[in-house]
């Protein structure tokens, strides 16, 4: 679907060291999990202006019980006019509120926080979680992704953070909104996508590569996201 410990986060960062996470209706340990890449369009529910932006690529999670989500990653993300260098922040170079893709989840499962999250379909967005007494430690980074029904959130223009929250507690009907967890990619993958088990924090990552656009010309980011399992305390 804490992560404050300095094992994990030396681990994360040096082996994989990468969306909270979370698809996990069982214990993250449990799996294992594989992603697979699957020629796929966008659900006819995306509202059109997204599925214009959205990769015709699926990242396929699969478990022992089939398939848990499939993600679609935008064809290329916007880059910040401005890159954020805050301590905590692992892609200071995307803006806040930014539209990632899109993820389809087929049984009811929980987040990063252990929240319940029905079946549907949402947005990713990228957000840091706020430096304050709340938030300290529930994560080796502060980049996550926060998730909206697309029946609530259905434009891909930028947003502000309160803007993607909003949405996303809407979605849910609760006073928090529902987040997975990003991390560290590996500076040189072997492969991607990839998935990796992380034994300390009991949680499933998988790494990812996606394309960055901006006024000087095109790049690629490799990026990970915690897919199975959530913090240790909330």
């Amino acid at each position: 679907m804490v992560l404050r410990r300095t094992a994990m986060l030396s681990t994360l960062i040096a082996a994989l060291a990468l969306t909270g996470g979370i698809l996990a209706p069982r214990a993250a340990g449990a799996g294992p999990y594989t992603v697979e890449k699957v020629s796929q369009a966008p659900p006819e529910e995306v509202p059109q202006a997204i599925r214009e932006t959205l990769d015709l690529v699926a990242l396929r999670v699969n478990g022992a019980g089939g398939a848990l989500c499939e993600i679609w990653l935008r064809k290329a993300l916007p880059v910040a006019p401005s890159t954020s260098h805050e301590l905590g922040v692992g892609y200071g170079q995307i803006a806040e509120g930014t539209l990632m893709g899109v993820v389809r989840i087929d049984t009811q499962t929980s987040d990063y926080r252990q929240q319940v999250l029905k079946p549907g379909i949402y947005t990713l967005r990228y957000a840091l979680h706020p430096v304050d007494g709340n938030h300290q430690g529930i994560a080796p980074m502060r980049d996550f992704v926060v998730l909206s029904s697309v029946a609530v959130d259905s434009s891909p223009a930028g947003i502000t953070r309160e803007a993607a929250f909003a949405n996303s507690r809407k979605s849910r009907g609760g006073n928090h909104p529902s987040v997975w967890s990003l991390a560290a990619a590996d500076d040189k993958p072997t492969a991607v996508p990839a998935i990796k088990y992380f034994d300390d924090a009991d949680v499933w990552v998988v790494s990812f590569r996606i394309a960055l656009t901006a006024p000087s010309g095109s790049s690629a980011l490799d990026m990970a996201l915690v897919i199975a399992g959530h913090a240790g305390e909330v």
